[in-house]
């Protein structure tokens, strides 16, 4: 009698929780639960900031979130988030956020981002934080936007830049990088069609891409990792801390926002299809940006199962800069997981706190 109440026990929670995923998610939702402050709004972004209980270092750390994605990311359970590591490694920590972007926002490009919105917000953080360095992180196409930034304002602020799961050699990424590379290669068979889809003639408003579009491209370009996803919640379902972590991330992957016009432009037509950044040069309007201008320590990570960027297409970024200090590791997990995964908490995050206190300064150290 006793093994089958049990059972009954068992069927009527996985039925308790699974009602609850499927018609109470938002409920569920653990992410972003740590306290900040922002401390600027400009145009379509905004700096928080999370201050250290106990600050140890000169230098704050600065996260630049991709486009898409919302912020959960970064703080997304409130026993495994990177803002809160940081804060209680004795980092002041800032985040780069973008607004949630519209169509009305079809005409930013790359260079609206690296070239006006994240030099004014390190500008503020560095006035802030009482810090003319910082260091540096970005993922995804965040992390081509801090490396454009640093390789074209360096070395006005940044000591340390951390580069985790973003394409420098697209064409080295897998099976998405092979069909870039021959999708370009029938789009050079023309001149014409060359001219109108690379020299951006294509009217911003048919390649912006709304939020929804960009969730469902997510899991179509990962489709091994999202079904991995729910059968590891089907098959737990009696296990409470799961379900509150799968309709955590859930709400993460459900609710992206805009990628503007100018963007996909640059993103997709130029980075991605033509590879510029292979020879470590890209032109984005009238200025030729060249990486070879990055000169300060570089942390160049990737996720050692990531099928949308491979190491492949990461690791070539180490001999394309002038930094005398680079260091090359693979993180635990995919994409996403390389962010936010239990494993990459664990065996990566100590790591890369340990990486950047060797090369920040300990304020008991200045002068």
């Amino acid at each position: 009698m006793q093994p089958l109440k049990k059972s009954l026990l068992s069927q009527q929670k996985k039925l308790k929780h699974l009602s609850a995923r499927v018609f109470n998610a938002k409920s569920l939702v653990l992410s972003q639960t740590t306290a900040y402050e922002v401390i600027e709004e400009y145009k379509f972004c905004r700096v928080r900031y999370y201050a250290s209980p106990d600050r140890k270092y000169a230098e704050p750390l600065v996260f630049v979130a991709p486009l898409a994605i919302n912020m959960a990311i970064y703080d997304l359970y409130p026993y495994r988030s990177l803002v809160k590591h940081f804060q209680h490694s004795g980092f002041d920590v800032y985040l780069l956020e973008w607004t949630k972007l519209n169509y009305q926002d079809r005409f930013l490009n790359f260079m609206s981002f690296i070239d006006d919105a994240i030099p004014h917000c390190i500008d503020r953080i560095s006035q802030h934080a009482g810090s003319c360095e910082i260091s540096l992180h970005g993922w995804s196409m965040a992390g081509i936007f801090v490396t454009l930034y640093t390789a074209l304002h360096q070395p006005e602020h940044v000591k340390n830049l951390m580069v985790m799961g973003s394409p420098i050699d697209s064409y080295a990424s897998g099976r998405v990088g092979k069909l870039f590379s021959n999708i370009n290669q029938l789009i050079s068979r023309s001149k014409s069609v060359q001219e109108t889809i690379y020299q951006g003639k294509i009217p911003k408003r048919m390649i912006h891409t709304p939020g929804l579009l960009n969730a469902l491209g997510f899991k179509i370009l990962d489709p091994r990792g999202w079904i991995v996803s729910q059968k590891q919640f089907l098959s737990n379902l009696a296990d409470t801390q799961t379900t509150y972590e799968h309709a955590t991330m859930g709400d993460f992957l459900n609710n992206m926002i805009d990628y503007p016009g100018g963007i996909n432009q640059d993103m997709v037509l130029n980075l991605w299809l033509q590879n510029p950044l292979k020879q470590g040069v890209i032109q984005l309007k009238d200025k030729v940006i060249e990486l070879n201008n990055i000169n300060c320590s570089l942390l160049i990570g990737a996720g050692s199962s990531d099928q949308i960027v491979t190491a492949e297409a990461s690791r070539p970024l180490g001999e394309l800069t002038s930094s005398p200090d680079v260091t090359f590791t693979l993180i635990p997990g995919g994409h996403l997981g390389l962010m936010s995964s239990q494993k990459s908490a664990n065996e990566f995050w100590p790591k890369l706190t340990t990486w950047l206190a060797q090369r920040s300064t300990l304020l008991e150290t200045q002068n």
